[in-house]
């Protein structure tokens, strides 16, 4: 699956309750992430934007438990990340990208991480990006998460991933082929 479909993008009035219930939870729990902000603005935005809370809603299904992590002064828009305390559930034992997928010659995995971000209408985490999320708390202490990899070493085959361990962000690289049981990718999005 490539891109979004239109017909799959819309929610239910019970599942924007349900997924608006579970932002707000998450929200009022975790105010270190976003401190002065304001649930009340983040849910009149959301409102405001309905495909970006399928996307939210994608996240969330496939186990990210996104929460927001920022405000853009500028555009206004509220940064959200995936924040769950693993690399999400519902995503992981992928390679890093369709040439990635389509170079392995067996044990193909079903998808791979660029696609299924494109799927969802979220990005993946760039390194910086990560080592923001990391000052939030301890995140991935046993998986790891594909990060966007930077045009120079995606040309030469490879792709890059980080953890957390012994109190320090290691970024790593991989073949852009390889796939893991623990490894899957985190998004932002921006709404």
């Amino acid at each position: 699956m490539n891109n979004r479909n239109s017909l799959t993008s819309e929610l239910t009035s019970a599942q924007r309750e349900e997924l608006l219930g579970a932002l707000k939870t998450r929200f009022e729990k975790n105010k270190n992430r976003h401190p002065g902000l304001a649930w009340a603005d983040v849910q009149a935005r959301l409102e405001a934007n309905p495909e970006k809370l399928w996307s939210l809603s994608q996240m969330e299904i496939t186990g990210g438990e996104p929460d927001v992590v920022g405000l853009d002064k500028k555009t206004g828009e509220y940064i959200f990340y995936d924040c769950a305390a693993e690399s999400p559930k519902g995503r992981r034992s992928v390679c890093y990208d369709r040439e990635g997928l389509e170079s392995r010659k067996e044990h193909k995995p079903k998808n791979n991480a660029v696609d299924m971000a494109v799927a969802m209408g979220i990005e993946l985490l760039t390194e910086g990006k990560y080592r923001e999320l990391q000052q939030l708390g301890n995140f991935d202490a046993k998986t790891s998460s594909w990060l966007k990899t930077p045009a120079a070493i995606r040309e030469l085959g490879g792709a890059i991933f980080a953890d957390f361990r012994y109190g320090q962000v290691f970024v790593y690289h991989n073949g852009a082929q390889s796939y893991y049981a623990a490894r899957a990718f985190r998004g932002a999005l921006r709404v």
